[in-house]
């Protein structure tokens, strides 16, 4: 089974977030359903070269090769699919694009709802140092560089409070 490592910079990228960490026991049976999807995860007939890893016990993040099989709306389907079943096997929630996931002062990985972090940015608690997870990155390369920035080099800086 391919692995986040395994995949090559150009690889695309869909990353969903969790509204709170996996366990480890939730990840290791996450990963054993991973295995036998990858298994048969196809798209237009043409097995798709590709890797799903869990990040930080929080990030689902699925890598497609490209260059191996063009990722089709049949194939982008099939893993909707499984991410849709992992959500509800483990009742938690991976499609809300309003959960903000950021850095608190000691590091530890937090996640709000975006009205909450807007709050947050007003009472100055997140600021443009804050580092915050850019969900909207497309490639394993982006992901690598753009993904977990400072406020400041991210979409969220809209947020930061000027003087």
């Amino acid at each position: 089974m391919l692995t986040f490592a395994d995949m090559p910079g150009h690889s695309r990228v869909w990353i969903y977030q969790g509204d709170r960490e996996l366990t480890e026991t939730e990840i290791g049976e996450i990963k054993r359903k991973v295995a036998v999807f990858l298994i048969d995860w196809t798209s237009h007939g043409e097995w798709m070269k590709a890797a799903i890893d869990v990040l930080y016990n929080r990030f689902i993040v699925v890598l497609v090769d490209e260059d191996h099989t063009h990722a089709s709306g049949c194939g982008i389907d099939k893993s909707v699919q499984f991410i849709r079943q992992v959500e509800a096997d483990y009742k938690i929630s991976l499609f809300d694009r309003l959960l903000t996931a950021y850095r608190d002062e000691s590091g530890t990985i937090k996640t709000v709802r975006l009205p909450e972090f807007e709050a947050l940015a007003e009472k100055n608690k997140v600021n443009a140092n804050t580092i915050v997870f850019n969900n909207l990155v497309s490639t394993k390369e982006d992901m690598e560089t753009k993904w977990e920035v400072p406020m400041a080099k991210s979409w969220h800086k809209r947020m930061l409070v000027t003087v």
